[in-house]
């Protein structure tokens, strides 16, 4: 019987899964990472920030007014894995982006404990020394095209290229990554070295555009209205 029983919560929870593009409501300005976001994200998994720092806050009201607007899922819609989980060390992440500046991320993520007297999170400074592999970023793109994020043959194509587009503002490309994923790309050297490109800019690429993709006074209004 107890086996029955899990077996049954199993399916209601699984089961739904199967019909995600009806369960995950749509949400204006959501769109998939670039290539130099994907990259970040991808080095904040290999790095085990997740271990520290959930992206998932709740509808409590103490996480609403410690981190901001409750966590929608369709947040996390192009996110594989997603980054939920209420594991904090340190704090949620998921309205991190734009709340700091370039320079802040970089000097916290190289020495974190001149920002926080204390702070247990590992030091980052290696980041700034590694160039970025770009030649995998294509397949990067096609394994997520697999399981669903609608990237373009273009994309995929120009994975490499966009990914030094938007990390140097000089070259003027910033129109061409716009009409490829909409007009919230943010592109500017971001490690501080425009010379190359890093480990570091990709990383804090990611962390900057968390939480920004969605405006949440219109979502909140529209919602009302419903």
């Amino acid at each position: 019987m107890i086996l029955f029983v899990a077996s049954l919560g199993g399916l209601f929870e699984i089961a739904p899964l199967f019909t995600i593009e009806n369960t995950v409501e749509k949400v204006d300005g959501m769109r998939p990472y670039t290539p130099l976001e994907t990259a970040g994200r991808d080095i904040y998994v290999r790095e085990g920030c997740y271990a520290c720092h959930s992206q998932m806050i709740r509808t409590l009201r103490s996480d609403v007014d410690r981190y901001g607007h409750y966590s929608l899922a369709a947040e996390s819609m192009y996110d594989h894995p997603h980054q939920w989980g209420s594991k904090r060390t340190g704090p949620d992440l998921s309205r991190v982006g734009q709340k700091y500046s370039d320079t802040w991320h970089v000097a916290h993520l190289a020495n974190p404990r001149e920002f926080v007297e204390g702070s247990v999170m590992p030091g980052y400074s290696f980041l700034l020394d590694r160039n970025l592999e770009t030649s995998s970023l294509q397949g990067s793109l096609i394994a997520l095209r697999r399981v669903g994020v609608p990237y373009t043959d273009a994309q995929i194509e120009n994975a490499s290229q966009d990914a030094l587009w938007q990390a140097d503002a000089d070259a003027n490309f910033e129109g061409e990554l716009q009409d490829s994923y909409g007009e919230n790309v943010q592109v500017r050297d971001f490690d501080g070295q425009p010379s190359r490109l890093t480990e570091m800019d990709a990383l804090v690429a990611y962390l900057q555009v968390l939480g920004t993709l969605v405006d949440f006074d219109s979502f909140d209004a529209e919602a009302n209205n419903r």
